[in-house]
């Protein structure tokens, strides 16, 4: 059983930063690529960015191209999302998975097996 854990989430105002962590359990980590998404209220479930298992490639939505960045620590087992200039409309529910499935669309949630219970974003204009 794999449990990923996100911390880091907050209250910030526009043009503000915040960092967020997923530490996940299992030896297997470094084996997978590890996406983030989001959900806002009363919307779907979005993607965010993802990263390769080895950390070698990684891909953003449209939308936080340029102002977030995902790295992760193979070593510690953790996935970061540094996020700078933070609009409003960034505001939600921010969630860690695990990617199961080698290739396909990093976009489709189905492919990822394992959710971290979320961490909320809110950012104030």
């Amino acid at each position: 059983q794999v449990q990923l854990v996100e911390s880091g989430g907050g209250s910030v105002q526009a043009g503000g930063s915040l960092r967020l962590s997923c530490a996940a359990s299992g030896r297997t980590f470094s084996h997978y690529a590890m996406g983030w998404f989001r959900q806002a209220p009363g919307k779907e479930r979005e993607f965010v960015a993802s990263i390769s298992f080895n950390g070698g490639n990684t891909d953003y939505a449209d939308s936080v191209k340029g102002r977030f960045t995902i790295s992760r620590d193979n070593a510690e087992n953790t996935v970061s999302l540094q996020m700078n200039s933070l609009k409003p409309g960034d505001t939600a529910v921010y969630y860690c998975a695990r990617k199961s499935v080698f290739g396909g669309n990093s976009y489709y949630t189905g492919l990822y097996d394992y959710w971290g219970q979320g961490t909320q974003v809110t950012v104030s204009s």
